[in-house]
């Protein structure tokens, strides 16, 4: 293993540490227990938008701290969900008095966590809501995931979302609208190498030279097929027809039911792109892959959304949520309305994401 750290159990910390001093007029960086908020929260009039999950995937969470984007996130070690102190010790810092979103990956550790953290959080006499994330298209149910697994729309959740708060969107709105961005956003990603975790110092799993894994997860889990090597315009289709012709899903989500006061299973179904359809499409890099290569898969998944009859009216191409030094990509469409793409077009100020700010 050769890495840019000095040891494996004060990688995360050090590079935390890293962020706040390149940083320190968009974000701060809170220790034991851990978690990374805006320089200037909390923000008055403004309910707050957090969320977290393992370190790895940066610059998903910590480098979408900021004006326009998320008021806190909660980093675990690396490929591990954070805890609950972590996550009530956030809500507390950065809530206004406006209550508190929690935007959450669905793998079964960041969901129970935050669940409970949000228990906690009501106890103190904050209010919260949690709202899923479950796009990945790949597989049905993995490693860490009852449902699919929460992917690439966590990014485009987390830019629309709070461009919404800094708006003045109430929580229950912001649930909603969290809810729909959800529901009309599909992702599929693919590995072209493993990664290494530092703590383990080997890779996560064994690809050949000549083998490509389609549908991986960001944590390396197995996805839908391994194959050998095709070039990138196969390998774009593959991912895009995936995404694009994948049937209505169902699936059952927990949230909290503020009438009733506890947790209810919520069934929802989400529906297929169509021809007609406005599309934010995202090309994300899995964190050692050359832009260069990602501007290839581009031009082909803009072929294959002008074929289908879909408009994309904005993109990302780029690193945004990675699984540390792993080459392979990520695409993800996002069926939008004129509601979303105003708030898309919002300022942002992040260290992972910025514009007109």
């Amino acid at each position: 293993m050769k890495k840019l750290i000095n040891k494996p159990e004060t990688f995360v910390r050090e590079s935390l540490e890293g962020m706040a001093l390149a940083h320190p007029d968009i974000l701060k960086v809170h220790f034991d227990p851990t978690f990374v908020y805006r320089a200037d929260a909390p923000v008055k009039g403004k309910v707050a938008i957090i969320s977290g999950g393992g370190s790895g995937h940066e610059p998903l969470h910590g480098g979408f701290v900021g004006k326009g984007m998320l008021d806190a996130a909660c980093p675990g070690e690396v490929f591990t969900s954070p805890t609950p102190d972590q996550m009530l010790e956030a809500a507390k810092t950065v809530n206004s008095g406006e209550g508190v979103l929690f935007i959450v990956k669905n793998y079964s550790g960041d969901v129970m966590n935050f669940e409970m953290a949000a228990d906690l959080a009501r106890a103190e006499g904050i209010r919260v809501l949690n709202i899923i994330i479950d796009d990945d298209v790949a597989v049905k149910d993995s490693l860490y995931t009852q449902g699919r697994r929460g992917t690439g729309t966590t990014v485009l959740a987390e830019k629309i979302v709070g461009a919404a708060a800094e708006r003045g969107y109430d929580l229950r709105r912001l649930a909603d609208l969290t809810r729909k961005v959800n529901m009309n956003g599909r992702s599929m990603g693919m590995a072209l190498t493993s990664c290494t975790v530092p703590a383990k110092g080997t890779p996560t799993f064994d690809l050949g030279e000549d083998e490509i894994e389609i549908g991986i997860g960001i944590h390396g889990e197995p996805g839908r097929e391994r194959m050998k090597w095709r070039p990138a315009d196969e390998i774009t289709e593959l991912l895009a027809l995936s995404i694009i012709e994948d049937p209505p899903y169902t699936r059952t989500l927990r949230e909290f039911d503020e009438e009733k006061g506890e947790w209810v299973e919520v069934e929802l179904t989400d529906e297929p792109f169509k021809a007609g359809d406005r599309v934010i499409a995202m090309v994300n890099g899995m964190g050692g892959t050359p832009i260069a290569e990602l501007y290839v898969v581009y031009r082909k998944l803009a072929q294959i959304c002008e074929d289908k009859g879909l408009t994309i009216v904005r993109n990302l191409v780029g690193n945004y949520i990675t699984s540390l030094e792993m080459q392979g990509v990520m695409i993800t469409l996002l069926r939008v309305d004129d509601e979303m793409v105003e708030l898309w077009d919002d300022p942002v100020l992040t260290p992972g994401l910025r514009w007109k700010a």
